[in-house]
């Protein structure tokens, strides 16, 4: 985060969590980025009160309503993030938003499955169709020579948790919806990296880290 020079970000899902707390580190950078787009499904709702409050503290920080299931919302967040930049482009898009729904191998439905799958894979994929002209645009009339996020970069939040060779937190929870889901999201983002090479907009999935004791006791982890 320290070696971060960027002008803008969009950060999804950041009204709690991971999400939140990027939001406060970018915000107390040094050179912090001039826009620091914090998108999440209801920022009028009680949930979102910490990130109104720092926003309040902290000029250039847009709250947005995103809903990364819906397409509608997608494309309104990125007409507003589009007016905001004045002609520039977006420098770092992190897909953060995520869910998990933990059940045994027994109990799961294809609809829980589904309703994973379309937040944490098809999610990413939308809104980074929908952000890909600005990505493109902050990589092309960028000085920067090679990839970066400082220039264009898509960050997926993915989880060790779908690691095939290293099934993290097996014994304290299954979470098969959230494992597949991030496995996904993985090669997702694999083929993102071969497709805008030529771009020169990185591409990288991280494993921020376990975020919680018990995957079984809450609804977002790793």
């Amino acid at each position: 985060m320290s070696m971060l020079n960027a002008r803008s970000v969009l950060v999804t899902g950041s009204n709690r969590g991971i999400g939140l707390e990027l939001v406060k580190q970018l915000v107390e950078k040094s050179n912090r980025p001039e826009w620091i787009f914090a998108t999440c499904r209801n920022p009028e709702g009680p949930g979102a009160q910490a990130l109104k409050n720092l926003a309040a503290k902290h000029e250039g920080v847009v709250i947005n309503p995103l809903d990364t299931c819906e397409p509608n919302s997608i494309k309104a967040a990125a007409a507003t993030v589009t007016e905001c930049l004045k002609g520039a482009g977006l420098n770092l898009l992190i897909n953060n938003a995520g869910i998990v729904s933990p059940v045994s191998m027994e109990d799961e439905t294809p609809e829980n499955m589904s309703e994973v799958y379309r937040t944490n894979v098809i999610g990413p994929m939308v809104v980074t169709q929908a952000f890909l002209p600005l990505l493109r645009k902050a990589s092309r009339e960028s000085p920067q020579k090679g990839m970066s996020c400082s220039k264009a970069a898509i960050v997926n939040m993915s989880s060790e948790g779908g690691s095939i060779t290293n099934l993290l937190g097996w014994e304290m929870g299954r979470a098969i919806n959230y494992r597949c889901s991030k496995a996904a999201l993985n090669m997702f983002t694999r083929c993102q990296s071969l497709e805008f090479a030529e771009d020169e907009i990185l591409c990288v999935a991280l494993h921020p880290g376990c975020t919680t004791g018990n995957f079984n006791k809450c609804n977002k982890f790793c």
